[in-house]
């Protein structure tokens, strides 16, 4: 098998990165050599490769999917949103520059030409390369500089399947209404659609889609079930109510209620995944000062702008909540922002994140933070609460401890980062959470904080956990999808001579 197809959605977060996965994985199991690609992806969510660079978290899952590294090639282009009008640029893994919406036009010519080539690299490299769009292809003001969905049709000739949320309503709209506005070169390539998180019976949705196909002469290709043990996501499990994954039953008397502050700018938030995989630990995601109220464990996670959003906590109340939780021997974990949060002091000379100045911590620790030009990416290992560990790291802060601030963990070569003083916790290392044995000894030290009767679980594994929802992914494109119309077109390309529709209230 070889070819390639480009997975594209009505909006955001129609279920692009997660049905990518599902491909991924399913072509995986065949033994088919596969590997994902995102032309550009705007998140805060992201890791390290193991080339040295950054990219979407998304595309490290869907990395792990094909049972491969994650690697820059896979995501060439990353949008890191800043404020609402500028973002971080990060090509090929690496730094360069901001950008305002307007701005960002005048590199799309030269990125352009840096996606197409590392598509091209790609299908040299592998098989099958599944590309996933970024947005909505929909989006006809931005068409004229599109790098993500048929801009890369385009320029790569790849077969195009639109999916579409029906959980949100009006996905048959949304699917036809996404044909009707492209121009006919686009729609040339658009070959079918899928629906996603479908609930009830199939028979009623069946004459809706035999219309849609009357009307743009394009086949479903399949219909998701909304399916309630799948609480992976590729950005972020972030439930709409807020909840993170969906924890086993307590094995003793208590649950631990977990609540993780949602900051305006949050980053890397994925990082409590790993709590929301425990039985009994309840995960939240709080925005009030009363949601705090009965909390056994605040987590404080990174963030993209950790000066505005610190100011947000204060503007909310949340500071001075997190400061009595915590006084009150409650409790607290900062992670890479969030633990920047914690210092008595965080210097920005020179503007990286803000305004150039200095800035008031929450003083949690004696430590101070200076914001570098440069920002520090890594995959380091060591040891946390005697357990060997490792993350990564993603960061323009530097600490600056006080002698005898007491660590949260030694690097491997001996140094000292982090923060362990009791009940309050931090580092600037993302996925600690993902080390069974450093997790499962947090847990416990936050129930007997907390005065909980809790049994922590000790066969929870957190890479089986992902591996099961990859899994669980490749088998509901197996028994849902048309997998032979899907190799027919990564095999062959866009059908010819597809339908043009004309958009409304044209002659």
């Amino acid at each position: 098998m070889h070819g390639a197809l480009l997975i594209a959605g009505t909006t955001s977060d129609a279920g692009k990165s997660v049905l990518v996965a599902g491909i991924c994985r399913w072509l995986a199991r065949q033994g088919v050599d596969v590997a994902p690609f995102k032309a550009q992806n705007m998140s805060n969510n992201s890791v390290v490769t193991t080339d040295g660079g950054e990219i979407g978290r998304a595309q490290a899952l869907q990395a792990a999917a094909c049972g491969l590294e994650p690697s820059v090639a896979f995501n060439p282009v990353l949008l890191k949103p800043e404020s609402d009008r500028t973002s971080q640029v990060v090509v090929h893994g690496r730094v360069d520059g901001s950008v305002s919406a307007l701005s960002y036009r005048e590199r799309k010519p030269a990125l352009l030409e840096i996606v197409t080539a590392g598509l091209a690299r790609l299908r040299a490299e592998h098989d099958v390369v599944i590309c996933e769009g970024a947005g909505s292809p929909a989006e006809i003001n931005l068409r004229a500089t599109d790098i993500a969905n048929m801009g890369l049709a385009r320029a790569g000739s790849l077969p195009t399947i639109v999916v579409g949320d029906i959980d949100r309503g009006g996905v048959l709209a949304h699917l036809f209404g996404t044909v009707a506005v492209l121009e006919p070169a686009d729609q040339a390539l658009v070959s079918g659609f899928v629906v996603n998180k479908f609930r009830g019976d199939p028979a009623l949705l069946e004459p809706g889609l035999a219309q849609l196909e009357r009307l743009t002469g394009r086949p479903t290709l399949g219909v998701v079930p909304f399916a309630p043990d799948l609480w992976i996501d590729a950005e972020d499990s972030l439930g709409h109510d807020g909840t993170v994954g969906r924890p086993g039953a307590p094995l003793g008397r208590d649950w631990l209620r977990v609540a993780v502050v949602r900051l305006p700018r949050v980053s890397n938030g994925t990082d409590v995944d790993a709590l929301a995989c425990e039985p009994g630990v309840s995960v939240r995601y709080v925005t009030a000062p009363s949601d705090l109220v009965g909390a056994d464990l605040v987590v404080l996670p990174g963030s993209k702008a950790t000066v505005s959003d610190l100011a947000w906590l204060r503007s909310t109340g949340l500071a001075d909540a997190v400061l009595a939780h915590a006084r009150a021997g409650r409790p607290l974990l900062g992670i890479c922002g969030g633990y920047q949060m914690l210092a008595r002091t965080i210097d920005d000379p020179h503007g990286v994140e803000a305004a150039p100045g200095h800035h008031e911590g929450l003083g949690l620790g004696a430590f101070d933070v200076v914001f570098d030009p440069d920002k520090h990416l890594g995959n380091p290992h060591g040891t946390a609460l005697g357990e060997d560990v490792a993350g990564y790291e993603i960061h323009h802060g530097r600490e600056l401890r006080d002698p005898g601030l007491p660590a949260l963990v030694r690097t491997s070569d001996g140094a000292a980062e982090g923060l362990d003083i009791g009940n309050v916790l931090g580092t600037h290392w993302h996925g600690l959470l993902e080390n069974d044995g450093f997790r499962r000894r947090v847990l416990a030290r936050v129930a007997s904080l907390s005065g909980r009767d809790v049994t922590i679980s000790r066969t929870t594994s957190f890479a089986v956990t992902r591996t099961a929802q990859l899994d669980l992914l490749a088998d509901l494109v197996e028994a849902h999808l048309d997998t032979a119309a899907l190799i027919r077109l990564i095999e062959q390309g866009a059908p010819v001579g597809l339908r043009i529709v004309p958009p409304a209230g044209a002659p």
